[in-house]
């Protein structure tokens, strides 16, 4: 398969990914969350290169991830609730905010956690609208709920003039290459709800330990 092929986004891939995500027991694969990434990191780099500003911070911190997974402590990295216990139980997670481990995989995870939650409101937004309805205006909504209050003002400044440049609905619903638009509002209602789903057990994970506000 060709480079460009590999690099095109695909929504039915990152829907296979996210089904993987969850155990039987609603614990969160790791491996299958960063697989999941990579595919919304192909959508963010195929809406132009003024998205670069998201979708490079994503590229870094699922290689982080991916370093814990491979490291001799990967076991411990293999889902997010192992992950969690590992690093609190050896205090490798700045609770107390003195920024000694700015890549644990508690931190790096909530940057993608937050991340997730926009698209999630995005392609929600998405797959309930009209022909007509303006996707600049879907995703500045989905962005203002979510990622905005942790952006500094000139980042929430470069999104808004990402968002302007956002293909208009008919030319998105392409980019998704699942077939014609009642195919894509298909998938995107499964797809969705599991976004959903794995952004809700991370909340709550990260909530229950303090972590939500993890510098």
């Amino acid at each position: 398969m060709a480079d460009s092929e590999n690099q095109k986004f695909c929504l039915q891939e990152v829907l296979e990914s996210f089904k993987s995500c969850l155990s039987p027991e609603k614990e969160i694969y790791i491996e299958h969350y960063v697989s999941g990434w990579k595919g919304l990191v192909k959508l963010l780099n195929s809406l132009g290169s003024l998205f670069g500003f998201i979708s490079k911070d994503a590229v870094s911190k699922t290689q982080i991830l991916m370093n814990f997974l491979k490291s001799e402590n990967g076991p411990h990295y293999a889902t997010v609730q192992s992950m969690v216990k590992f690093e609190l139980d050896n205090k490798l997670v700045d609770v107390d905010k003195k920024g000694i481990y700015p890549e644990s995989g508690c931190r790096t995870l909530l940057r993608l956690h937050r991340a997730l939650r926009w698209l999630q409101l995005f392609l929600e937004r998405l797959r309930t609208s009209k022909e007509d309805d303006k996707t600049s205006v879907m995703c500045r909504d989905a962005y203002n709920e979510s990622l905005a209050q942790h952006h500094p003002w000139l980042i929430r400044k470069s999104a808004g003039m990402a968002f302007y440049s956002l293909p208009v609905r008919p030319a998105f619903f392409e980019v998704m290459n699942v077939g014609t638009p009642e195919q894509v509002v298909d998938v995107l209602g499964k797809a969705v709800p599991l976004l959903c789903e794995v952004y809700q057990i991370t909340e709550e994970l990260y909530q229950k330990h303090n972590l939500l506000d993890l510098p």
